[in-house]
């Protein structure tokens, strides 16, 4: 008879003073079946966009979960830095990557409001009646307020008394139609977001 090692007699025992334990307690083994956990972002839906906090304008990578009903929304669970895109090559600054915090925040407003002169009630109007209401109020002042001619009677085509603050998180191509579209009004006061 060989001698059996310390490896094994603790092998034995331990086994049989567990094994018998659990059968005690009401367990008893059954098949180990193993499951391998899913990727998180497997079924989402990718969505690139750009971040709105700051003039740098970082490229997003969102994350959104919905099963492509017609009446049901995606609901968008993370967001990343974008890896090929050229300003941020994936990077998030700490307000970038709290942009989650700032999407399902409960005090986003997410349409347009209208407070009147003297109400102490903002009132919800849909984008078409608010873009309808900027472009009348625009078409009213440019009207009332365009210059054709300076003092020394030479041709200027001015207008004063609006200005334009654009979005600094765009593409140059928008950039630059914006800068079309406002110069060709005749607007002077236009600058841009990454300036103030």
């Amino acid at each position: 008879m060989s001698a059996m090692t310390r490896r094994q007699f603790l092998k034995v025992t331990g086994t049989t003073l567990v094994g018998s334990s659990l059968a005690l307690l009401g367990f008893s083994p059954e098949v180990a079946l193993a499951e391998v956990r899913e990727y998180k972002l497997t079924r989402a839906t990718e969505t690139r966009n750009t971040c709105t906090y700051c003039s740098v304008a970082c490229g997003l990578l969102m994350y959104s979960l919905g099963d492509g009903a017609k009446n049901a929304h995606s609901n968008i669970f993370h967001i990343e830095g974008d890896p090929d895109h050229p300003v941020n090559r994936g990077t998030l600054c700490p307000k970038g990557a709290g942009l989650i915090d700032v999407i399902h925040s409960k005090s986003r407003l997410k349409y347009p409001e209208y407070r009147a002169p003297g109400s102490d009630k903002w009132l919800r109007l849909s984008w078409d009646d608010a873009l309808d209401r900027i472009a009348k109020l625009m078409k009213a002042d440019r009207d009332a307020n365009f210059v054709v001619r300076n003092e020394a009677g030479q041709t200027v085509n001015r207008w004063l008394t609006t200005g334009m603050l654009a979005a600094s998180a765009t593409s140059n191509e928008t950039a630059v139609l914006t800068h079309k579209v406002v110069r060709s009004m005749g607007m002077l006061a236009f600058d841009n977001q990454a300036r103030v």
